[in-house]
């Protein structure tokens, strides 16, 4: 069928849906909702077979529901209606939710019901879950009610008033926190409502702020809302009954004023600061410690487990700088296989495009945060001693995606989207990329994959040689998954006769091209994007952090009304496999 998505932003779950039906064969196009004529042009110029609106702020227009079958994704389960669907759930600490595809109607989320798919709510931030849980109810949802309307012969459920649970936007008057009176788990579940988007209004230090993330911690206390310490950037709260950590924080947008963004904490925060202390947490922390952290080291006999979760998926020059230090404690270790990558959530997307905007030289910041991951890259390339896995267990995109190819093999959680590329950054892009990319996919496909600049899903990864093993795991199982396949890999006699032969293959390679090459290459290209005012990166730049809305569908989007990159007609549904090592 030729489908066309009409979403508010091109975001994660879009992306996932876009390419999950380009997979199967679909010949899929995008548009961006940016105004009821433009939704009526869109469906004129593509003639759709059917609409679907993955994330949808404003209605349809009635004569677009009228005249073509239009399937709203609703994060919620039937009968839940309005606009904070997931807000009013994690806020009231709901165990179970769902997902509804429903047919567009005259009032928001009353359609019939094509599909409806339940999922576990664990205590985790909107965000995470939006992109796990969610995502997968989500997208599986969406391909039933497609196989649905594909067959012609369903009739969908009209919803019963009895059903109908109809609730208010989530403002902020509903999220505010009393830090007198407001318990930790309280105060946590307000964070996690509103982690990413819109963040919790606050005083603190005498001016107004967006709060972003939470994490309880287990020893520090101090009086009710007094800030008690800092760590890598966040800031430690006293709570009535304990305290939290808050990473992110972004000030209140002043009348007429810019539009502001997220930073670290003690960055945002600046001179405002008071003297607190700063209190490090050891990389190697005890499982049993609830603090926050976002590196974390353990180990399982002979499997080092590296664990990394920065918000965002952004890596300052900081965090990179901690990130490589953590690697190479952990390369220090009597370990033969080290897996990097957290449990959940991002993997990474490369340099930290907020703290680059807010820096007194934004060019200069640039070129510090791109050296700061190219030297954690090349280590990785560098490590003949042992095996390392890529471990995703959520997105990757940028220079985070070329991160995880320097690993020797690279598995994936089935709901993963890749982004391999930095055109629409107006980058040329570095992490040794031209090294990486051409070497799993070949140079032909590395251009496509970098020129097209569309997301690619788990399963096309894998085809194209992007990845070694897709896991077809629920994200609270992919962890433990994780583990076990590691654990077999150190465990086989061949991994041993792999790991001697890598330093002889880094040496033939070096032979043919050193990777520094590769790396002055890069940078050679990226120095003139970083340093060269009238570059596109800097008003790209500029637009991401701030959340600019676009004029109109970007380019890229418009000619991607054909079968996604690596996609191939449905044959069944998806397995867990793997690749054989490259050994």
């Amino acid at each position: 069928m030729h489908i066309l998505l009409i979403a508010s932003a091109f975001n994660s779950l879009t992306q996932r849906v876009f390419g999950e039906l380009g997979d199967r064969g679909h010949t899929v196009a995008v548009e961006l909702a940016l105004g009821d004529e433009s939704l009526r042009e869109a469906v004129r110029r593509h003639t759709p077979d059917l609409v679907i609106a993955p994330l949808l702020k404003s209605a349809i227009p009635r004569d677009i529901w009228s005249a073509h079958t239009c399937l709203v994704v609703h994060p919620g389960p039937v009968g839940d209606r309005g606009p904070s669907s997931l807000d009013w759930a994690v806020h009231e600490g709901a165990e179970t939710w769902g997902v509804t595809v429903l047919r567009a109607d005259a009032e928001m989320d009353a359609g019939d019901v094509w599909a409806s798919v339940p999922c576990p709510m664990p205590p985790v931030a909107k965000s995470d879950l939006y992109r796990n849980e969610i995502g997968d109810a989500a997208l599986e949802a969406v391909l039933l009610a497609v196989h649905r309307f594909a067959l012609g012969t369903y009739t969908p459920r009209a919803q019963r008033a009895e059903e109908a649970r109809v609730r208010p936007y989530f403002d902020q008057s509903l999220r505010r926190i009393d830090w007198q009176t407001t318990p930790t788990t309280a105060v946590l579940r307000r964070l996690r409502a509103a982690d990413s988007q819109p963040g919790v209004l606050d005083e603190l230090l005498g001016e107004e702020w967006y709060l972003h993330g939470g994490c309880p911690e287990d020893t520090l206390r101090g009086r009710p809302g007094q800030l008690l310490a800092t760590r890598a950037g966040a800031i430690c709260r006293a709570t009535v009954d304990g305290a939290v950590w808050i990473p992110q924080l972004r000030p209140r947008r002043r009348p007429g004023g810019p539009a502001t963004f997220k930073l670290p904490a003690t960055l945002a925060l600046g001179d405002r600061l008071p003297a607190l202390p700063d209190i490090p947490a050891p990389v190697w922390l005890p499982e049993h410690r609830e603090t926050w952290t976002d590196l974390r080291y353990h180990e399982d006999g002979p499997v080092g487990f590296l664990r990394f979760s920065f918000p965002g998926g952004a890596m300052s020059t900081d965090q990179c700088r901690r990130l490589l230090a953590a690697y190479r404690f952990a390369c220090s270790r009597p370990t033969s296989v080290v897996v990097l990558g957290g449990p959940r959530d991002f993997f990474s997307n490369g340099i930290h495009l907020n703290v680059i905007e807010a820096a007194d030289d934004p060019a200069e910041e640039s070129w510090a945060n791109i050296n700061a991951i190219d030297d954690l890259v090349e280590a990785v390339l560098t490590t003949t001693d042992r095996l390392v896995v890529a471990a995703l267990g959520g997105n990757a995109g940028a220079g985070g995606a070329m991160l995880a190819l320097a690993a020797d093999q690279v598995w994936c959680r089935h709901g993963v989207v890749l982004n391999p590329h930095y055109r629409l950054m107006g980058l040329y892009g570095s992490e040794y990329w031209t090294y990486t990319l051409p070497r799993r996919v070949g140079q032909a496909m590395a251009e496509r994959l970098t020129q097209r600049a569309l997301p690619v899903t788990a399963a096309a990864a894998h085809r194209l040689g992007l990845v070694d093993r897709v896991l077809r795991k629920a994200p609270g199982e992919y962890a433990a998954e994780v583990a076990r396949l590691a654990a077999q890999l150190a465990s086989m006699p061949r991994t041993q006769r792999y790991i001697a032969e890598k330093k002889a293959v880094r040496e033939r390679e070096d032979d043919v091209k050193p990777l520094g090459a590769y790396r002055e290459e890069e940078l050679s290209r990226m120095r003139r994007d970083f340093f060269d005012p009238a570059s596109p990166y800097h008003a790209l730049r500029r637009a991401f952090v701030r959340k600019e809305p676009p004029e109109d569908t970007p380019p890229h989007l418009r000619a991607a009304a054909a079968r996604a990159i690596g996609g191939r007609p449905w044959t069944g549904p998806a397995r867990s496999v793997g690749r054989p090592p490259v050994w």
